[in-house]
């Protein structure tokens, strides 16, 4: 096991190779599960640093079905990311405030956010705060106020770009190479309304998780429609980068079957990475972590560290604008 596959650094081999290059005497689904996480180990320890983008990827995480991971994806992402040493912001856009809870972010109704931002015309920097767990990462969090936005912004002069007007003008002032961000991440709500409108117009990239469960296509082609929708009448840049398969159970036929009709339908915007479906992972959250700083050296920390990893190898065959 010393030739490296596709997209591995040199001497490591991906889980899929593991038990089929006969480190296992037995193919069962537990057999696969200890290759999967001896794999992630192997992998975690032999990388190097993530590469820096040439310009500031911004990622709108979105899935108008609930309960697909969207907000763990994002959170662990941008974690993940900001402990290799890049510097990343996190935007969340969902009333809830998942995302400003899981990086122990204070989201109380009086505090302001992205409520101010997009009502009020308020400066994301004034209003960000660092996570106080993840060094280089930085939250817009949300607040309960955000839920009367969809509403309040239907009146307003270009109610659809005023995320985005904000956000160009956020990093515009901080371009300069010590400031600069690497990544924006947009978590949003789980619908199609004026929220996730705003997040798709002022991206550039669009991750989608999935969850290897029955149904998990369901529902895409609405998604894909409004993405191409604003795509045509809002931001002719944004483009479906990433498509993240999540809690995946090696041990089922199920996970397996759904992991290829993904695969089989959106090709090569699939991440080899798939997420486990951890206790862990559910766990962070409780105690205003992700799972990241939870339990590093988790099947699920592993797993959304080299999905990051994907991520930001992708960002070097990207020309610079």
């Amino acid at each position: 096991m010393t030739e490296s596959t596709e997209g591995s650094p040199p001497g490591v081999v991906r889980a899929s190779e593991l038990t089929h290059a006969g480190a296992f005497a037995i193919d069962t689904p537990l057999a696969r599960e200890v290759a999967d996480n001896l794999a992630r180990q192997q992998l975690a320890s032999a990388t190097g640093p993530m590469p820096k983008p040439a310009r500031t990827r911004v990622i709108v995480v979105a899935n108008q079905k609930g309960g697909v991971g969207k907000t763990t994806t994002a959170v662990n992402v941008a974690a993940s990311m900001a402990g290799q040493g890049l510097r990343v912001l996190v935007v969340d856009l969902d009333p809830q405030g998942n995302a400003s809870t899981a990086l122990n972010v204070e989201h109380s109704e009086e505090t302001p956010g992205v409520y101010e931002v997009l009502v009020e015309g308020a400066r994301i920097e004034d209003l960000s705060k660092p996570c106080p767990d993840v060094d280089n990462l930085d939250v817009l969090p949300a607040s309960i106020q955000l839920a009367g936005a969809e509403v309040e912004l239907v009146p307003m002069v270009a109610r659809e770009v005023r995320l985005k007007r904000a956000l160009d003008e956020f990093l515009e002032r901080n371009s300069e190479a010590d400031h600069a961000y690497d990544y924006v991440f947009v978590d949003c709500p789980p619908s199609l309304g004026l929220l996730t409108v705003n997040a798709l117009a002022a991206a550039r990239e669009v991750m989608i998780p999935i969850q290897c469960e029955y149904y998990a296509l369901e529902g895409l082609s609405q998604l894909i429609r409004t993405i191409d929708m604003v795509k045509d009448q809002l931001n002719p840049s944004l483009s479906l980068s990433t498509i993240l398969l999540t809690m995946y159970d090696a041990r089922t036929r199920l996970s397996a079957g759904v992991a290829d009709e993904v695969r089989n339908y959106f090709g090569g915007q699939v991440l080899r990475t798939a997420i486990p479906r951890s206790v862990r992972i559910s766990e962070a959250p409780s105690y205003q972590q992700t799972v990241i700083t939870y339990d590093p050296s988790s099947p699920g920390s592993l797993s959304y560290l080299e999905a990051a990893r994907e991520i930001a190898d992708a960002a070097t065959t990207e020309p610079a604008s």
